[in-house]
C-alpha cells in the first residue's frame, strides 16, 4: 500500500478524537444529498421485477475520529452534466450537505472511494486538502499512466478531475486487499461493482460497521441474496455479500449504497443526515 448527536463546529473531528487517544474508534454518518426518482430496481437487484421502481438516495458517509481527521467515504456528485442528465430531486451539493453537519470541505482529510462510478467520484475535486484513496487496480484499470481514460466505466470529466488530483500529490492507491486504508478502517473487494471496487469496516464504539458502496445497492439485495445487478462477476458479489455479513458486528450495522431505508433505520441528527450506530 502506498500509504497506509448534531456536530454543530469544524473542529468536532479533533474534540471525538482526544476522548479516546488511543483506541481506534470512529463515528458514522450517511449523508443523504439527492434522491434520483423512479429509479429501476432491476439497475440494482439482479433479477428483479422489471415494472417496479424505487426513489433511492444518494449519498456518501462521513467518518469523525482519531487523529483529528474528518474522512468521506465517497464523494457524490456535482457537475451539470449529471444534475442535467439525471434531474435528482432535492440535490444540494456535497460539499454543502457537510456545512450543514457543521463541517467546512477543507477540513476533510481523506477520501475513500469505494467505485470509479459518476455518482461516487465525482464530487472529489470539492474537498481541496484531502487524500484521495483508491484500490490501485481499480485506479489503474480505469486511468492509464498518461492520466488519460483506460476503460468504460468512468467518465471523463471524472478521468481529468483525477489526473489532475494525482499530479497534485494527493492521490494514495493501496496495493492490496484487505488493507487497512487508516487505523480502524479496513478495505476489501471482491464485490465487482467495478473492476476493483472496495467496500469498507470501520470499528465504531457500537461494533463493526460495513459500508458497501455500490458493492451492495440495496438491503434487498441481501435479504434475497440476490446480486447488484451492475456487477462484473454475479458469484464474486454474492461472496462479497456473505463476507459483509462475517464482518460486521451485526446485519443491521451493513450499509447499502442507495437505499433510502437507511435514514429510517438510524437515528436523524439533522434532516438527511443519520448515525450509523
Amino acid at each position: 500500500m502506498a500509504l497506509a448527536s448534531a456536530l454543530p463546529a469544524a473542529a468536532t473531528c479533533a474534540s471525538a478524537a482526544a476522548t479516546a487517544p488511543h483506541a481506534p474508534l470512529w463515528q458514522v454518518y450517511a449523508i443523504r444529498y439527492a434522491t434520483i426518482p423512479a429509479f429501476p430496481v432491476r439497475d440494482l437487484v439482479a433479477g428483479a421485477d422489471t415494472t417496479r421502481t424505487l426513489d433511492i438516495a444518494m449519498m456518501f458517509w462521513l467518518l469523525k475520529g482519531p487523529g483529528g481527521r474528518c474522512v468521506l467515504v465517497d464523494a457524490g456528485f456535482h457537475r451539470p452534466k449529471f444534475i442535467d442528465s439525471w434531474r435528482p430531486k432535492g440535490f444540494v451539493s456535497p460539499a454543502e450537505a457537510l456545512r450543514r453537519l457543521g463541517v467546512p470541505p477543507d477540513s476533510i482529510t481523506d477520501i475513500i472511494v469505494t467505485t470509479v462510478q459518476w455518482d461516487h467520484v465525482d464530487g472529489v475535486d470539492l474537498f481541496p486538502k484531502a487524500h484521495v484513496w483508491f484500490q490501485e487496480k481499480e485506479y489503474e484499470y480505469y486511468i492509464n499512466e498518461e492520466g488519460m481514460l483506460a476503460h468504460a466505466g468512468i467518465d471523463s470529466l471524472d478521468v481529468e478531475m483525477l489526473a489532475g488530483i494525482e499530479r497534485a500529490g494527493r492521490l494514495r492507491l493501496m496495493d492490496r486487499a484487505p488493507a487497512e486504508v487508516l487505523p480502524g478502517i479496513t478495505s476489501y473487494t471482491g464485490g465487482m461493482n467495478t473492476f476493483a471496487s472496495q467496500y469498507l469496516t470501520v470499528r465504531t464504539a457500537n461494533g463493526t460497521v460495513v459500508l458497501a458502496g455500490h458493492d451492495l445497492g440495496l438491503y434487498e439485495n441481501l435479504d434475497r441474496h440476490a446480486a447488484i445487478a451492475q456487477t462484473l462477476d454475479a458469484a464474486s458479489n454474492l461472496a462479497a455479500q456473505d463476507r459483509m455479513k462475517q464482518l460486521a458486528s451485526s446485519r443491521r450495522l451493513i450499509v447499502p449504497g442507495h437505499d433510502p431505508a437507511v435514514f429510517r433505520r438510524f437515528h436523524a441528527v439533522i434532516p438527511g443526515v443519520v448515525k450509523i450506530e
